[in-house]
C-alpha cells in the first residue's frame, strides 16, 4: 500500500506506474481516491472546527452559570448539543469514507523500482546472469518421478487414496535427501548471521491482508472452515506478521531471520507428466529468509539475499540463473523481484526454484511495522527470499546429479546429513 501523500502530491507518477504494470483499468481509482481524500480532510476540518466551537461555548456556559444567567446558558447548551450531534454524524461519515479509501489503496500497485524492465508478463522477464555450466549428459535423464521410483522414493498412488491429487509420499533415501537439503539451507543461512525460526503454520486474515493482495490470497491459500485462520502458503507471511503493530528500536535493525515451514497451496498439477510428478503440488516444505530494515538499506539486502540462494544451489552442484521480473509480472506489493531458476538437463531449460523480492514499505504500512528513530517513527522496508523449497529443489538435484549407471551422486555438503552416504543406488 503506497502512502496517500504520493497521490496528493504526484498522482501522475502513480498513474504512470499503473500503466507500466499494464493495469489501465485501475487508473480511475487514483482520481476516485483523491476526491475521497479531499472529502475526508474536509470532514475532519469541519469536525475540528465544531470541537473548538464546543470548547469555547462550554467555557461561556460556565461563565454565564456563575453570573446566574441561566436562560442564556441553556440556549448555548442547545448549540453545544447540536454541535455534538453533528460531530457524531461526521465521525460516522469519516469512518465510511476512510474504509472506501483503504479498499482502493489496497488495490493500487506499489511504485516499482526504476531498474525494473517494462513488460506485460513473465514471457518478458530478463535473464541477468548464469552461475555454473548447464550440462546435458550423453545419457538419458528420465522424468524425475521415474528417477524417484527407481530408488523407491515416491508413492503418489497411496497419497491419492489418502489425500487426493497433488499430494505424495516421499520414501527412504529420497525423503532423507529432501530433509538434508532443507537442513543444509537452514545451516547455511545461520552461518550468514540469520536467526533461525519455526513460525506458526496458520495465520489470521488481518495478517494475510497485510502481506498480500486479496486476489493472491483467494488463488493460493486454504482457509480453516469456521475459524479466522489460513494455512500458510509460505512462511514469510507469518514471519513478517510477527512484527505487526510493533515499533522497533533502530538499534535492533536490521532484523534477519530464516524460517522453516510446510507450505500449503491450492494450485494443482499440470496435465500429462506433471500430474504424476512433483513440480506443482498442494504441499511442500521450504526454508525461507526475511529482512526488515531501514529504507536506505533495502536494495543492498535485496542483492545479498538472491546471491545466498545462488550459493546454496551451486553448493549442491546445480547450475542456476537469475531472471529479473518485468513490471507486468510483479505482484502489486513488490518494488523489485528476481527469480532463481535451476537447470533441467532433461528439459534442456531452466525452471523456477526461488524468488527474491523487496516490497518497500508496503507490507509495513499495511501491518503498522515502524522504527523509532531520532526524527520520529517511520515505516520499515521488508524483503523475502526462498533459500530452498523442496520438492522443486529435489527435482533439480536429482536431474543434475544422476549418473550414467542410474545412481545419484550426493553433493558433498549434504553427505553429513545423509549419514556419510556419497550416493543413492537404484533398487535392483
Amino acid at each position: 500500500m503506497i502512502d496517500i501523500n504520493l497521490i496528493r502530491t504526484n498522482k501522475e507518477l502513480v498513474k504512470e506506474n499503473i500503466k507500466k504494470k499494464f493495469q489501465d483499468e485501475k487508473l480511475p481509482l487514483v482520481d476516485e481516491v483523491e476526491e475521497l481524500d479531499k472529502q475526508n480532510r474536509a470532514l475532519k476540518q469541519e469536525c475540528d472546527t465544531l470541537r473548538a466551537s464546543r470548547n469555547t461555548l462550554s467555557t461561556e456556559i460556565g461563565k454565564l452559570m456563575r453570573e446566574k444567567k441561566v436562560d442564556e446558558a441553556n440556549k448555548i447548551k442547545e448549540q453545544v448539543k447540536a454541535n455534538n450531534d453533528r460531530i457524531a454524524e461526521i465521525e460516522k461519515e469519516i469512518e465510511v469514507v476512510e474504509e472506501k479509501i483503504r479498499k482502493i489503496m489496497l488495490t493500487i500497485p506499489n511504485i516499482i523500482d526504476k531498474s525494473v524492465p517494462i513488460g506485460k508478463d513473465d514471457s518478458e522477464n530478463v535473464e541477468i546472469e548464469r552461475f555454473g555450466e548447464p550440462v546435458v549428459p550423453n545419457y538419458e535423464i528420465p522424468y524425475h518421478a521415474d528417477i524417484l521410483e527407481r530408488i523407491g522414493g515416491l508413492d503418489k498412488e497411496s497419497a491419492g487414496r489418502t489425500s487426493g491429487t497433488g499430494f505424495y509420499y516421499l520414501m527412504g533415501d529420497a525423503a532423507r535427501l529432501h530433509e538434508a537439503m532443507i537442513a543444509y539451507g537452514r545451516d547455511y543461512m545461520i552461518e550468514q548471521g540469520f536467526t533461525y525460526c519455526i513460525p506458526p503454520f496458520m495465520i489470521r486474515s488481518d495478517v494475510v491482508n497485510g502481506v498480500m493482495s486479496f486476489a493472491e490470497m483467494e488463488a493460493m491459500m486454504y482457509k480453516i472452515e469456521g475459524e479466522d485462520l489460513y494455512l500458510v502458503g509460505t512462511s514469510e507471511h507469518s514471519m513478517i506478521g510477527k512484527f505487526k503493530g510493533q515499533i522497533i528500536n533502530e538499534k535492533d535493525l536490521p532484523i534477519r531471520m530464516t524460517s522453516y515451514s510446510p507450505c500449503f497451496r491450492k494450485e494443482g498439477g499440470s496435465h500429462g507428466l506433471e500430474e504424476r510428478g512433483l513440480y506443482r503440488v498442494h504441499q511442500f516444505e521450504k526454508q525461507e529468509m526475511i529482512v526488515i530494515c531501514k529504507p536506505e538499506e533495502s536494495m543492498d539486502y535485496y542483492n545479498k539475499m538472491w546471491q545466498y540462494t545462488v550459493n546454496v544451489f551451486r553448493n549442491l552442484d546445480i547450475p542456476v540463473r537469475t531472471l529479473e521480473c518485468c513490471s507486468g509480472d510483479l505482484a502489486d506489493l513488490k518494488v523489485k523481484s528476481c527469480d532463481v531458476e535451476a537447470w533441467s538437463p532433461r528439459q534442456k531449460k531452466y525452471f523456477e526454484v526461488g524468488s527474491c523480492s523487496t516490497l518497500g514499505d508496503a507490507q509495513a504500512r499495511r501491518l503498522g511495522i515502524r522504527a523509532k528513530g531520532e526524527k520520529g517513527n517511520y515505516f520499515l522496508h521488508t524483503l523475502n527470499n526462498t533459500v530452498l523449497a523442496s520438492p522443486r529443489a529435489l527435482i533439480a538435484l536429482l536431474e543434475n546429479n544422476l549418473q550414467a549407471d542410474g545412481s545419484i551422486k550426493i553433493p558433498k555438503v549434504l553427505q553429513a546429513y545423509m549419514g556419510g552416504k556419497t550416493e543413492i543406488l537404484p533398487i535392483k
